[in-house]
């Protein structure tokens, strides 16, 4: 079953709390979670209903201002029975640990040569051990705090992150940027 960003974002703000779907049989059932880009969105309750019976209220508990445009939308996207889905937004997805990669050698000693190239052109000296350090100690870390952390200016900040990342070495989240499993194992490796 596929939901709508509309739909996921509205969820996720408490905004929306039911979901109609025209299905030619139920893509979901009640008592499911769904892992979604904005968190776990939990289905309820799922059961047929008769588009004409969808009032108002039901319709603005879905998002549209009217029971009319809901019908109008219905119409326009699939086939089938008509579902109603009561829906509920369960919380952030929990954060799963990255994969374990392990680095040979040749992989370790590119590394090393591409990370020593950017901290010998770099005018404030070494930083890119420093850099990953940090997004170890602090997962999520955005750009203007490790700006902040490292009294540098924010651009500076997120072209050196951009420059790891190239690396493979860092990846983005929802918040900001983390280690990736690539860098995990290259700073628990031997230096």
């Amino acid at each position: 079953m596929v939901l709508s960003n509309r739909i996921l974002r509205g969820v996720a703000a408490g905004e929306i709390t039911l979901a109609f779907q025209r299905w030619p049989s139920p893509l979901a059932r009640a008592g499911s979670r769904l892992h979604t880009a904005v968190g776990v969105i939990g289905v309820d309750e799922v059961a047929e209903v008769d588009p004409a019976g969808i009032t108002d209220a039901d319709a603005r508990r879905a998002g549209f201002a009217s029971a009319a445009g809901l019908r109008s939308s219905l119409d326009k996207h699939g086939r089938g029975a008509v579902y109603r889905l009561a829906l509920s937004y369960a919380g952030s997805a929990p954060e799963l640990p990255p994969e374990p990669v392990e680095l040979r050698p040749r992989e370790r000693a590119e590394i090393d040569r591409r990370l020593a190239r950017l901290d010998v052109s770099a005018p404030r000296g070494p930083w890119t051990r420093a850099v990953l350090e940090v997004l170890r100690r602090r997962p999520g870390l955005r750009a203007a705090e490790l700006a902040a952390d490292q009294g540098r200016p924010v651009s500076r900040c997120k072209s050196d992150v951009w420059q790891l990342r190239e690396l493979g070495l860092v990846e983005p989240q929802e918040s900001g940027f983390r280690l990736s499993s690539r860098g995990q194992s290259y700073l628990d490796g031997p230096t």
